[in-house]
């Protein structure tokens, strides 16, 4: 009963990070600004607040992977 209730929590997992990425790219994809426009260290700045936005999405991204991969091993060890 245990067994079962961990590959859920992991499904769960799996389907809610899926999710966040999958909006969460939508949301920035609309948002993004143009930083050449900006004059000065308002340009560096946003520059490095793409660049940090963009290292956290990849993150996840990895996070997602090792889910996936948690919850595969998972249920081969259960057979």
């Amino acid at each position: 009963m245990a067994e079962t209730s961990t590959v859920m929590a992991l499904a769960g997992a799996f389907i809610g990070i899926a999710i966040m990425l999958g909006i969460g790219v939508q949301i920035l994809g609309n948002t993004t600004f143009d930083c050449t426009t900006l004059s000065g260290n308002w340009s560096t700045t946003c520059q490095a607040a793409e660049t940090d936005t963009q290292n956290a999405y990849q993150l996840l991204l990895v996070i997602l992977i090792v889910v996936a991969a948690v919850a595969i091993l998972f249920v081969v060890r259960m057979l």
